[in-house]
């Protein structure tokens, strides 16, 4: 049996002898517990995982877990948008004070949410981030349509998930939610794109 197999068996019995002769103090216990731990952290062996009452220190320089970029991102994002519903469509508009067009919404939630200056038209705006197909879109997602005939990008969205998302529709209208389901809509569904912050594909078509 060799030197680290004796300890803990060692341990053991101080600890009893001190038990049965009634001196036991927390401190001793304790001073005999960091020693044992100090023993073996110094030869790299590990405390058992089923160890009771040993002290094992902790490290203060251990990394704590980070949320999740990308779904920061989608709840800042949907948290903007949705802080605007209501808010009067207006073509060319890109103000909650006066009004939103489609891609003038975008502009302001992805500037005001993730500091991103998107391009002004939603044709442009479907030219950044990567291209997503509709049936792995996420929140935060943009999402295009064609309105206008003729294969044009004339329309984009947020999605939020369960197969909605958030837009300024048309004049007369306001910001509103709406599924993709809709009639209207899912005809005119073209794609999504996904931007993300600090991500270079942002800038590629």
């Amino acid at each position: 049996m060799n030197f680290f197999a004796k300890l803990p068996a060692a341990l053991l019995s101080a600890c009893l002898l001190f038990a049965g002769t009634g001196v036991t103090h927390a401190d001793d216990l304790e001073t005999m517990l960091n020693s044992r731990q100090q023993v073996l952290n110094q030869f790299g062996q590990e405390t058992p995982a089923d160890s009771k009452n040993v002290f094992v220190p902790i490290r203060s320089d251990a990394p704590a877990p980070q949320p999740s970029a990308s779904a920061g991102n989608a709840d800042e994002l949907i948290k903007s948008a949705m802080g605007l519903l209501g808010v009067a469509y207006r073509y060319g508009g890109n103000s909650a004070r006066t009004g939103f067009d489609c891609s003038g919404f975008m502009q302001h939630i992805f500037r005001r949410t993730m500091g991103l200056n998107l391009p002004r038209t939603s044709a442009q705006q479907a030219k950044m981030g990567t291209h997503v197909n509709r049936s792995e879109l996420q929140p935060g997602d943009m999402v295009f349509f064609r309105t206008a005939g003729r294969g044009r990008i004339s329309h984009v969205g947020l999605y939020i998930g369960n197969n909605r998302f958030i837009h300024a529709p048309r004049t007369g209208k306001r910001i509103e939610i709406t599924s993709l389901s809709n009639k209207y809509w899912n005809a005119k569904y073209a794609f999504g794109r996904r931007v993300k912050k600090n991500d270079p594909s942002r800038f590629l078509n």
